[in-house]
């Protein structure tokens, strides 16, 4: 559905996006993961012939959005980077203002936007001006116009950037919604929770380049890196902690009281089973031994680091 073939879009001296060769297949939902300036929302805009591309290509159902964007983006609903309406409008009136735009007959208009306010939540709110909408109001109409034509690929940038934490739930739930009704879905994230809880696959990028690709339980088993809380019965004095940092595989540790240390350590899941013997060896009373954060999260910071 999305093919990105040696896409590069470079601005002076500075190559937002290098040689970036991506495909999105039918019905998956794909994460575009990356640090600010990585280059997500940069190929997102030529995705959506926003911008054109320095070189390569960029495909929607085999067509070229840079040659044929009419054709290419005629299945596409899209948010791009902060939405914004005109404030004196309701959510009816806009959804039939962008309609007609889009050429849709009036009838089709009337039952979609039915039909898009009932999957955002947004239907109590329809005859009400959108200058009295929250952030998260105005993101779920974004998301609600991107659906109104019937689109099969949707393409999200950022779409829960800047929103309160009940803004981020609602969000995350429609785009839940979509999936399970086998829509093409590529979204740009900077939150590795986020892409974890409703992406199929996840691309990671850094500065333009694309560092992996692969499902999201592939690059979970690839995570060799890991942080290991440890709390023990007993106080563990540093003469412990500097025991613990000479261990096989042990990256560094690093205390949080007197009772809890976080172990940075590296290696395969089976591995870890050493670890726990060895610092069960050393005297330490074990009460808790478990990882704490996102094993994708240590990943990504390792490759980030390595491409830099």
């Amino acid at each position: 559905m999305i093919e990105l073939q040696s896409l590069s879009k470079s601005f002076g001296s500075i190559k937002a996006v290098d040689s970036l060769n991506l495909v999105v297949s039918r019905g998956k939902t794909v994460g575009f993961l990356g640090p600010n300036g990585a280059g997500k929302t940069t190929t997102i805009k030529i995705l959506t012939n926003l911008i054109s591309p320095t070189g390569g290509k960029a495909l929607l159902e085999g067509v070229d959005v840079v040659t044929h964007p009419k054709k290419a983006l005629s299945h596409v609903g899209a948010v791009v980077e902060t939405p914004e309406f005109y404030p004196y409008l309701t959510p009816v009136e806009t959804l039939a203002y962008l309609g007609r735009i889009r050429g849709m007959h009036s009838g089709d208009i009337k039952r979609r936007s039915n039909e898009v306010l009932q999957e955002v939540k947004l239907e109590e709110w329809r005859n009400t001006r959108i200058g009295k909408f929250s952030k998260g109001m105005k993101q779920r109409l974004a998301i609600g116009q991107a659906l109104l034509h019937e689109p099969e690929i949707l393409i999200f940038d950022e779409p829960t950037s800047g929103l309160d934490p009940r803004g981020m739930v609602e969000v995350r739930e429609i785009i839940r919604r979509l999936k399970k009704l086998e829509y093409t879905i590529f979204m740009s994230s900077h939150l590795l929770l986020e892409v974890q809880e409703v992406c199929d696959s996840a691309a990671l990028i850094d500065r333009g380049k694309l560092l992996v690709y692969d499902s999201m339980d592939n690059l979970k088993s690839l995570t060799k890196v890991v942080k290991i809380e440890i709390t023990s019965a007993s106080e563990m004095s540093p003469a412990t902690l500097s025991q613990m940092r000479s261990l096989k595989n042990v990256r560094s540790v690093e205390p949080v009281n007197s009772h809890t240390a976080v172990v940075t350590y590296e290696g395969p899941l089976e591995s870890r089973a050493e670890l726990l013997l060895s610092v069960q060896a050393m005297g330490v009373r074990m009460t808790g031994f478990s990882p704490v954060g996102l094993p994708l999260e240590m990943m990504y910071m390792d490759l980030v680091k390595e491409s830099r």
